[in-house]
């Protein structure tokens, strides 16, 4: 049996932390929350030799132990309680050779816990270029540890990083330095108070206001012959503690590093100058968004319509070759036909998330948070809720997520009701059958319609979440302030092996998601549209042929398969809401999209391929794809359901509506309350059906 090593990885923002975690573990990763909150943590598991494995956790990146949001608690609170399941047998403390000096302040507070630690110093394939250089025999005696100097652009340093983490047993736990001396007498009181408690655990109990065990601040309080002192005593403490540290680091950086300034360039300053100025950085903004959209439509185009042939045909010849009867249909019908409505959007989906982690990687997202900034501020938000704002274009429910970073609770709860506004990854499948249906192909200024329209749509989203916030700001009557700050990493290429596992991971997490939604919806679909009660379902083969005499027997027999879907289970519960999207310019089946798709907005493509799979009884020879039954599709007298007028109805509608019941859920974890999903469930609906209604009849005169 293997010997299984606990590890952390803990860093400051932008070291390169995920990129070392990606080189250690690669594939072999998970992502889930941490107990109790909502706080994304990455684990992986890495083969250090043949009889020994690392289970690796990436914490949260955090500046110091000084935490001031509840990511960065948490990685306080792990290393605090040696009972947690995840307490690591090793740390690993990710350093950016460009910033050690400031990386080095979290790395002399972790050692003070007595936790075996190593020092990975990375980017040092820019050590020559930016004249630097590291006498590491200096800094492996002052640090009191062992020096990982590697690069996980070019792959170098990580077999002596594992080497490091195998053989941890051998690592000095003695702090680096003494911080106590800021106030002896203090510290000795303290100590004296609880003997058999590690002084710094104590500290940071006292100032973080987080536990280990049985201790807590309550209980270091209520001890009589221990002198606490007031908040602002204990600010001043924290102050001189760093102080003291930056001191002892400004020391041992002076034995151990030297730079040459003349080796320095000024790039990253003549860039940001371009990409953060205050017109020509909207512009390349802008620019770069048309080429993402514009490539989410031409790239993707031809394994859309691949994987869209792909399973028509195999519905097609599951029909054919398997025998007749409900496990057949149920198989075509329901369940290849809904999986189908999903895999179709792999492609597109992601091309988007290659373009999201190609901007975070470059370091150009940063560039985007503080630009946009300057736009916030106007509307009542913080910069920060720039960053839950841009992350819903993937997916709502890790952006509301994010909002924790936001310090004032009025401006995080503005981002949490107005971040579902933005388009997420679930609205791309709507978004993009509905553009190809009603969207005609063409070009303006070299860009296609259908990639502007795509495009469009992201805006509105993005504009309507600013005015929302503008208003909530006006009405919610509370006071807070809050400070943006953010920090702008180097310019750099992007790694492909993060870029790939970071498309990969999220690709398939949204496939296989969405995929257990949309096979048991799928099912449950067919089930509902495949029988029903009545009379008018039971004998819908006399009803029809009794009303349509002279028909061939195919279309005879589409006849009787639409008639029988018009009457069956599904198909009451659709004629029943028709009425009220009805002046919307959808039809019945499209209304049973809508209900299913509050579920998760993606379903709606898959409900409709199960349900005109359901309606037609030919076996076409051309293996009709789902975008060519919703084009056919006609109302009763004859025109078509999917119009220009009725599908920008239909984009406006899903462009507004909550129609996401996990969003609600994480918002109501994160409000504490039904209050606030409640209300934006009802606003948000109410509003988008207002603004679909008037684009229908705006449209269709």
């Amino acid at each position: 049996m293997s010997k299984q090593i606990k590890v952390a990885l803990i860093g400051n923002p932008n070291t390169g932390k995920t990129s070392v975690f990606n080189a250690l573990t690669g594939l072999n990763q998970k992502v889930g929350n941490y107990p109790g909150i909502t706080v994304d943590k990455k684990q992986g598991v890495s083969k250090l030799n043949d009889d020994v494995k690392a289970n690796i956790i990436d914490l949260p990146g955090t500046y110091s132990l000084n935490a001031s949001s509840l990511d960065e608690n948490v990685v306080i609170e792990l290393l605090l309680n040696k009972n947690d399941k995840d307490f690591p047998d090793v740390a690993i403390v990710v350093t950016d050779v460009e910033n050690l000096k400031r990386n080095l302040l979290l790395y002399t507070q972790i050692k003070d816990l007595e936790i075996p630690t190593i020092l990975a110093i990375n980017m040092s394939d820019r050590m020559q270029r930016k004249g630097i250089s590291l006498d590491i025999p200096i800094l492996e005696k002052a640090l009191k540890t062992k020096i990982a100097l590697i690069s996980s652009r070019k792959n170098t340093g990580i077999d002596e990083l594992k080497q490091l983490i195998t053989n941890y047993e051998n690592l000095s736990t003695e702090p680096c330095l003494d911080a106590s001396v800021i106030d002896k007498s203090y510290f000795e009181g303290l100590q004296k108070a609880f003997p058999n408690q590690l002084l710094y655990k104590l500290w940071l109990v006292i100032t973080q206001d987080v536990n280990f065990g049985k201790v807590d601040k309550k209980t270091i309080d209520s001890v009589s012959e221990f002198k606490t002192k007031s908040e602002s005593d204990l600010k001043r403490l924290q102050q001189k503690e760093t102080i003291k540290r930056y001191q002892f680091i400004n020391e041992t950086l002076k034995k151990g590093q030297t730079i040459d300034p003349n080796a320095a360039t000024d790039l990253r300053s003549r860039l940001d100058r371009v990409l953060t100025h205050k017109v020509w950085g909207y512009i390349i903004f802008a620019a770069i968004l048309l080429l993402m959209f514009q490539a989410v439509y031409d790239w993707a185009a031809y394994p859309t319509d691949l994987i869209d042939a792909s399973f028509a045909s195999l519905a097609d010849w599951t029909k054919e070759n398997l025998p007749e009867g409900a496990f057949t249909n149920l198989l075509a019908e329901g369940i290849i036909a809904g999986i189908g409505g999903i895999m179709v959007f792999i492609p597109p989906i992601a091309f988007l998330f290659l373009f999201i982690a190609l901007l975070e990687e470059s370091g150009y997202m940063s560039r985007v948070v503080f630009l946009m900034d300057r736009v916030m501020r106007r509307f009542g938000l913080s910069g920060k809720s720039v960053v839950p704002l841009i992350s819903g274009n993937a997916c709502a429910i890790p952006a509301v997520m994010a909002a924790r970073n936001i310090e004032s609770w009025k401006e995080r709860l503005i981002t949490i009701l107005v971040t579902p506004f933005t388009t997420c990854s679930a609205r791309l499948p709507v978004y993009v059958i509905i553009i190809a249906l009603v969207i005609p192909k063409g070009t303006f200024a070299g860009i296609s319609y259908q990639a502007l329209t795509l495009m469009s749509l992201y805006i509105i989203g993005f504009l309507t979440a600013v005015f929302a916030a503008y208003i909530l700001n006006k009405i919610l009557k509370i006071k807070s302030k809050s400070y943006f700050v953010i920090e702008m990493p180097n310019y750099k290429l992007p790694l492909f092996k993060n870029v790939a596992i970071t498309v990969i991971e999220k690709t398939k997490s949204f496939v296989f998601e969405a995929g257990k939604i949309i096979l048991a919806i799928s099912v449950v679909l067919w089930f509902l549209a495949s029988y029903g009660a009545g009379e008018q379902f039971n004998n819908a083969e006399e009803i029809v042929a009794k009303e349509f005499p002279n028909l061939s027997e195919t279309d005879l027999e589409d006849k009787i398969a639409a008639h029988k879907l018009e009457h069956s289970y599904i198909g009451v519960v659709g004629k029943t809401i028709e009425p009220v999207i009805k002046p919307l310019g959808y039809d019945w089946k499209i209304g049973i999209g809508l209900v299913t798709s509050f579920a998760a907005r993606e379903v709606f493509v898959g409900t409709l391929a199960t349900i005109y799979s359901v309606g037609s009884a030919s076996d076409s020879e051309d293996e009709e794809t789902i975008k060519s039954k919703m084009a056919a599709e006609v109302h009763a007298d004859g025109k078509k359901v999917f119009t220009f007028a009725s599908g920008i109805s239909l984009l406006l509608f899903y462009a507004f509506a909550m129609q996401c019941m996990s969003t609600l859920a994480i918002v109501k974890r994160e409000t504490n309350s039904w209050k606030w999903p409640m209300l934006q469930l009802v606003v948000m609906s109410g509003f988008a059906y207002l603004v679909a209604l008037v684009a229908f009849q705006f449209l269709n005169k």
